[in-house]
């Protein structure tokens, strides 16, 4: 039996929710549908009424489709490397993916700006490895924002993989190989579905924090490339329109819970 005195020890956690989480995103869904007429979904026929705000919705998707891609086609055998090693070198290696994580996502945003630009590390290695005869414009390019995006979120692949690969016992191929299979078909039947709940929860991370990133578009792309997060920015900072700001909050928050439901929902296929 459960003793109601435990109870109270959860009351901290759901007030900290309900006043950070809760109440902030339902004074949000509460001013996208009110204004001072009343109740009315006016603001939401006046965003999506022109091709302007599809275009953005489709520009934050696109670029969190891509960075979740390139993150996973990285992620996914460096996450396989890293559960390989041992001893001291994985120690190093997994100290090494965490520490970039201590630091802001400003500062690392900035830093890619300073690497990206023409007399920058990446264009002196192109040129170096005569790859090019000048520098190239990555700064303020899309490339260049897949660049520093992927590079500061690969983590968040990486180690959902690296845990579900650790929890693999090595000797599940060697049985399937003794069984007649193949490489190729050991790995897609053996150890592939056993790394699906890693490379789930990887995509889950690395799409939420793409489709919500406001600083690293902001700095490697500029105020030309609008998304949901700088329209937000865009129209309580700038235009003063909290409605309209709180609308495309609205959109984001449901592309982000349609994500999470997606993925939930192949989760549990996959384990049933």
């Amino acid at each position: 039996m459960r003793r109601p005195g435990l109870v109270w020890l959860v009351l901290p956690a759901l007030f900290y929710g309900a006043l950070l989480f809760a109440l902030p995103l339902a004074l949000l869904l509460i001013g996208s549908a009110r204004g001072p007429q009343g109740w009315t979904l006016a603001a939401y026929s006046r965003f999506f009424a022109g091709s302007y705000a599809w275009g953005v919705v489709a520009r934050t998707l696109r670029l969190a489709a891509l960075t979740t891609l390139l993150s996973l086609a990285l992620g996914y055998p460096a996450g396989f490397a890293l559960a390989r090693l041992r001893g001291r070198l994985q120690s190093l290696a997994v100290a090494a993916l965490l520490l970039p994580l201590s630091l802001s996502v400003i500062v690392k945003a900035f830093g890619w700006t300073v690497l990206l630009r023409r007399d920058g590390v990446v264009n002196l290695g192109l040129q170096a490895a005569g790859l090019t005869g000048a520098p190239v414009r990555l700064l303020f390019t899309e490339t260049g924002l897949l660049i520093g995006i992927v590079n500061i979120f690969l983590p968040f692949m990486m180690l959902p993989i690296y845990a579900s690969v650790r929890q693999i016992d090595r000797l599940l191929p060697e049985a399937a190989a003794t069984l007649g299979g193949g490489p190729l078909h050991c790995f897609l039947r053996v150890v592939l579905p056993l790394t699906l709940p890693g490379v789930g929860a990887g995509c889950t991370l690395v799409f939420s924090l793409a489709i919500a990133a406001y600083v690293i578009p902001t700095l490697l792309m500029g105020d030309a490339y609008q998304t949901l997060p700088t329209t937000i920015a865009t129209a309580f900072l700038y235009l003063q329109d909290p409605q309209r700001g709180a609308v495309a909050g609205t959109v984001l928050l449901a592309l982000s819970l349609l994500v999470v439901g997606m993925s939930a929902h192949f989760a549990a296929r996959g384990a049933a």
